[in-house]
């Protein structure tokens, strides 16, 4: 048996626990290790099956290599949805997230079912339909990031709402979120990054029973010390996690801003 990853550093801001790792190798394998234990004990308890949400990132590599990894996970009673999508891109382009998500992880595994975001339809019916698709169940488990700006899913600070009335909605995409997809490596330059795309928004992401967030490396440092200190704000709509009933937050000690010592004392923070 494989050993566990071991955090650096616990601790609790408001209801988020937040674990430190060294580094995002052992981040993603442990995230996955703690949300496949979720997903297996709800399967084993009451659920005939689970509905779970996924980021597409470069920020989730680890976290879904290792995953899919996981034994004793049946997928055969999971529906996946992914939480957003360029407006723009052909079909089946590279860069969209469906393409990352079925090269990742929706072909490596045998899900019940896969709901992929079609963004080359009518706008405001893929909304619909895709509402409607992730109302027919509650959501189990969500898997998400967030951005350098705060954002998660395509929820930046510009057109973040904490009580949006619906579950999928067309954003205009802030330049800085724009920026990122360059860091990223995900393309060669701004103007290549669409400039809009479809987004699960926070009520719907926040519906989630359980949430898990990955949040590695050096670009993310920022995000994840506003996320842990700013007042809860679309500000930084990552802050809205702070009050997530069942929510973990993985950094590493790149993303986190410093190594505790010995004594468990923490250096370089903020």
């Amino acid at each position: 048996m494989k050993q566990q990853a071991h955090p650096i550093l616990v601790k609790q801001v408001d209801d988020l626990e937040v674990q430190v790792f060294a580094d995002r190798l052992s981040l993603g394998e442990a995230a996955a290790s703690q949300a496949a234990a979720v997903m297996k004990e709800l399967l084993a308890g009451s659920q005939d099956d689970l509905v779970m949400v996924f980021a597409a990132a470069p920020s989730q590599n680890e976290f879904l290599a290792a995953l899919i990894q996981e034994e004793g996970i049946d997928w055969q009673r999971i529906t996946a949805f992914h939480m957003d999508e360029y407006i723009g891109l052909p079909a089946g382009a590279p860069q969209s997230f469906g393409s990352f998500l079925t090269e990742r992880l929706f072909s490596k595994v045998p899900f019940a079912a896969v709901h992929r975001i079609d963004s080359t339809n009518d706008i405001e019916k893929e909304c619909a339909r895709y509402e409607a698709q992730l109302l027919v169940k509650p959501i189990d488990i969500v898997c998400l990031g967030i951005g350098e700006n705060g954002h998660i899913a395509f929820n930046d600070p510009p057109v973040a709402d904490f009580n949006d009335k619906v579950w999928v909605k067309p954003v205009e995409l802030d330049e800085d979120c724009r920026k990122q997809q360059v860091n990223d490596g995900c393309f060669a330059e701004l103007k290549d990054v669409p400039t809009h795309a479809l987004t699960l928004t926070i009520p719907a992401l926040i519906s989630g029973k359980h949430l898990f967030c990955m949040v590695p490396g050096p670009t993310k440092r920022e995000a994840v010390h506003r996320t842990l200190s700013e007042p809860v704000s679309t500000a930084c709509p990552a802050t809205i996690l702070r009050f997530h009933p069942s929510i973990k937050l993985y950094v590493d000690a790149d993303s986190f801003g410093g190594i505790p010592d010995e004594r468990g004392v923490e250096h370089g923070v903020g």
